[in-house]
């Protein structure tokens, strides 16, 4: 992938970044570096509070567009492309090589076609909608190209860092947040409940499995969503699908159902926004340890969960007056605030396009509209278009993988996406209900192992537990989505791999959408609080609830291991 070579005097460092295979660079390089050939360039960000020209936020500094444009020159080979750097990520570290240390192979290299920033338009692209005014779209692309980026490349390796943590068993993936986020619902009480929730939930999984908690909400620009049917027919009336309040409205009338290249800009400015508080909630204070006895919220205060965190909130609140006791300050940064990322779904590929940038120390490309994003289960095709615009962003991936994905097919996927094998960049998200879980994640599994890939295997118990209740209304089982959590740690207890996460659809607000739960919703209760405008979600009890469970989980696995509270 690069290497060096002396011309005229001078060594020349001779490179083909990771993500855009063939796209040679040539930079002048010290003797001494040559010589090593090894290091990485960490691109240090601070968390700018983001301005929207739409919205009145507080005053910043945005990051100027001239720097995101502007190359410094590089001491040391930028991440994902020296030979040695590839040679070490191949080695069995990962829960894949310590299950079976037998297994040697090594992923097969392809040679992909030269990526550029729209090559993916070469390609079939699916679910992507049809704008009538080509020319007000490409207006509203060029002025989201202008805008500065919501999310910064330091902060996205950071989060690869942590989930390759997760990839051997280190640490444990909390990622959850809105089915789809929308216009009409955005407030900040909303945005700090589930928030709130997700401290909760962190705080429960990382005292019963005794390792750091990577919390990734999916927030912050989760609003397309990806449809089985382009139309759907109400009353005799055939509309296209709503797909999202980034592209058109939910309304059922011709008007709402047009898509519309303005909603990106609005999508912007609330993602932005929303970044915006989440940053001042992880960082100033909302989210210091000594808060965990105030997160409980006000209708989860009297029922079995909220008396369960109580309890627990109590014990942690103890042992911190114990360490300060002790002399141990509790002012630390790690005690006052605590990491947060933000995910979403890679749908809407021109906007994607519009916000993704070069990172001027390594000149590789992030897509700066979120930390993490995901390739779903109806746009993963090897050959589409989705693949191709993931393949060429140095983002850490997720790939949602059902019953219907072939192993032999997630290994060639993987091989598209992280064609050097680097720990933390590939999360393969599975959801397939409890009893396909059973049979279909062990060759999953067993696959990637033979491949010698390494990856971080999370659960997504919601997506394969859809059904419709009497009253019509689309609904999610707690008893179904419990089971299919059991059996994702049952299968990797089986294979001897790690279950590094878990991806739930969630809010914090008190909702009637799924069914069961310690407080007993109904079918009938369905549509007291039925609020979702796409799929329904686990309220903030039902979410506590199952984080119990998982730590429960974990707990039993750390003592059968007997192994020492883990770290970063």
């Amino acid at each position: 992938m690069g290497g060096y070579a002396e011309r005229g005097g001078h060594w020349h460092l001779i490179t083909v970044g990771e993500m855009r295979v063939n796209r040679f660079r040539e930079q002048p390089v010290s003797a001494k570096c040559a010589r090593k050939a090894i290091g990485r360039i960490d691109f240090h960000s601070v968390s700018l509070f983001q301005t929207c020209p739409k919205m009145a936020l507080p005053a910043t500094s945005p990051l100027p567009k001239s720097l995101l444009n502007s190359h410094f020159p590089i001491t040391r080979p930028p991440p994902f492309t020296t030979a040695t750097a590839t040679a070490r990520s191949r080695k069995p570290i990962s829960a894949i090589h310590a299950a079976d240390p037998s297994k040697s192979s090594k992923p097969s290299i392809l040679v992909p076609t030269k990526w550029t920033l729209d090559s993916w338009k070469s390609k079939k692209a699916l679910q992507l909608p049809e704008y009538p005014d080509q020319a007000v779209l490409e207006s509203v692309l060029k002025t989201l190209e202008s805008f500065p980026p919501i999310v910064f490349a330091g902060e996205a390796r950071s989060l690869e860092e942590r989930l390759a943590q997760a990839a051997v068993g280190k640490a444990f993936l909390l990622q959850g947040g809105d089915c789809a986020e929308s216009f009409k619902e955005f407030n900040a009480n909303n945005i700090r409940d589930t928030f709130r929730v997700l401290l909760q939930m962190s705080v429960v999984l990382m005292f019963g499995g005794q390792m750091p908690v990577i919390k990734v909400g999916r927030m912050a620009g989760q609003f397309a969503k990806p449809r089985s049917d382009p139309y759907e027919e109400k009353d005799g009336v055939k509309l296209p699908s709503y797909r999202g309040d980034n592209i058109n409205g939910d309304s059922f009338d011709e008007k709402s159902r047009v898509p519309d290249p303005d909603r990106m800009n609005r999508a912007y400015c609330q993602s932005v926004a929303t970044l915006n508080l989440l940053r001042a909630f992880a960082t100033g204070g909302y989210a210091a340890m000594q808060r965990v006895t105030q997160w409980n919220l006000d209708f989860t205060e009297h029922s079995e969960q909220g008396d369960r965190y109580r309890e627990l909130a109590h014990r942690v609140d103890e042992a911190l007056g114990f360490m300060s006791a002790a002399g141990l300050t509790v002012d630390h940064p790690i005690m006052t605030s605590t990491e947060f990322w933000t995910s979403h779904e890679c749908l809407l590929l021109p906007y994607e396009q519009a916000l993704t940038r070069e990172d001027s120390t390594s000149g590789i490309y992030y897509d700066c509209s979120a930390h993490m994003l995901w390739v779903g289960e109806r746009t993963r095709q090897l050959d589409g278009a989705h693949v191709e615009f993931l393949r060429g962003v140095a983002n850490p991936l997720g790939i949602k993988a059902s019953d219907k994905m072939d192993p032999k097919e997630l290994v060639k996927l993987i091989d598209i996406l992280n064609p050097t094998n680097k720990p933390g960049r590939i999360t393969v998200i599975v959801r397939m209900g409890a009893e396909n879980m059973r049979v279909k994640l062990p060759h999953l599994i067993r696959e990637v192992r033979q491949a010698g890939q390494i990856v971080t295997w999370v659960s997504d118990p919601m997506h394969g537990n859809t059904i419709k209740a009497p009253c019509g209304l689309k609904t999610r089982s707690f008893d179904a989505i419990r089971a299919e959590l059991r059996a994702f740690f049952d299968v990797h207890d089986q294979e001897g791999s790690y279950p590094g996460g878990v991806h739930l659809e969630m809010t914090g607000q008190n909702v009637t959408e799924c069914v069961g739960g310690s407080r007993t919703i109904t079918y009938n209760d369905l549509s007291s609080r039925y609020h979702t405008h796409c799929d329904p979600r686990l309220n903030a009890s039902q979410s506590l609830e199952l984080a119990f469970i998982i730590a429960e989980r974990l707990r039993r696995r750390r003592l059968r291991a007997g192994r020492a509270p883990g770290g970063f």
